[in-house]
């Protein structure tokens, strides 16, 4: 009898542990997503970054049939917002959509930061854009080579601005300082409103600026573009010369890209990617893209991976160079 009643206590106990093998969450047998997705911004609202992020988040929620969230957390130079999502859960619910900054320019600028960018895993790049170099035509700088011309007969003389220090377009004047050795300075602000608002009064001389924030200021006249920071000329601006064509190696881009959280799993930044890409490339996603000057890009993660590192060897080269240091 005792036997008996050991036998069945021991299958009783089986029969409960094989169902608590199949009761497993239902979170963990879910398909990918089965609830909201939270998109973190590390820039104020209304800026580029948040501007793509909304439209992308808006294609995404019906795509995938769940809310996607956009939360800006700007400050601490785009810190603050990928500190959050670096100590976010890895499941593929919290993501980081970034320019440059906090992904690839903070880990070389600053020793300490309170996040591994490295650790991030990356799921795609959204967009690119160009860096347009541009001034007032008060200023009566009439080309590139007058502004070089200028430069090196006044050394230090001549001002560029830009939205603060370590940002890119303060990092693409550095470069095109070292390339076509010149002195000039640089007059950081604190974003890019009060830098162009200074540089159309002609209290400044150059800026690197994006392309969707200053084309509309080019076509009005308010602005002279002398330049593109790039290989080859551009559809928006044919009549623009790009400034490698001059100073091979001056390249620079305006990207935006999404990041998870350490140790996310693969399969859930490809499905995320694929995802996206589908969204960036729909008709009315490129359509509200081309009005901002940006193009979809939609990278795969291992493609992200590669262009990281291609953008972190790039800038950590500059900022050695330049001997530029986190203020």
């Amino acid at each position: 009898m005792f036997l008996a009643r050991r036998t069945m206590v021991r299958l009783a106990a089986v029969a409960i542990a094989a169902l608590g093998v199949g009761a497993e969450p239902a979170c963990a047998r879910d398909p990918f997503p089965s609830r909201p997705i939270k998109i973190v911004v590390p820039v104020a609202a209304g800026g580029a970054p948040d501007v793509v992020a909304r439209i992308v988040a808006d294609k995404l929620a019906q795509k995938l049939g769940k809310v996607v969230i956009v939360e800006d957390r700007p400050g601490g130079g785009e810190r603050i917002g990928a500190e959050f999502v670096a100590k976010a859960e890895p499941d593929g619910y919290t993501l980081l959509a970034a320019p440059p900054g906090s992904l690839v320019i903070s880990p070389i600028l600053f020793s300490h930061l309170n996040y591994d960018a490295t650790a991030f895993v990356p799921v795609t790049v959204l967009t690119s854009g160009h860096l347009v170099l541009v001034t007032s035509p008060v200023l009566n700088i009439t080309s590139l080579a007058d502004l070089v011309a200028r430069a090196k007969a006044n050394p230090g003389r001549i001002t560029y601005a830009s939205p603060g220090t370590g940002t890119p377009p303060h990092l693409t004047g550095e470069m095109l300082k070292a390339a076509a050795h010149i002195e000039t300075t640089h007059v950081p602000y604190k974003g890019l409103a009060p830098a162009l608002t200074d540089l159309l009064a002609g209290h400044v001389d150059v800026m690197f600026d994006n392309l969707g924030n200053s084309i509309s200021y080019i076509r009005s006249g308010r602005l002279k573009a002398l330049g593109i920071a790039d290989d080859a000329r551009i559809a928006e601006l044919p009549d623009v010369p790009p400034i490698a064509q001059t100073f091979p190696g001056v390249h620079s881009t305006s990207w935006f890209g999404v990041v998870a959280p350490p140790k996310t799993p693969r399969e859930i930044a490809d499905r995320l990617a694929a995802v996206i890409a589908e969204v960036l490339h729909s008709p009315e996603v490129v359509e509200k893209l081309k009005t901002m000057s940006f193009t979809p890009v939609g990278s795969s993660p291992a493609e992200m991976a590669k262009f990281l590192l291609e953008e972190s060897t790039r800038w950590r080269a500059v900022i050695a160079a330049a001997g530029i240091r986190a203020e």
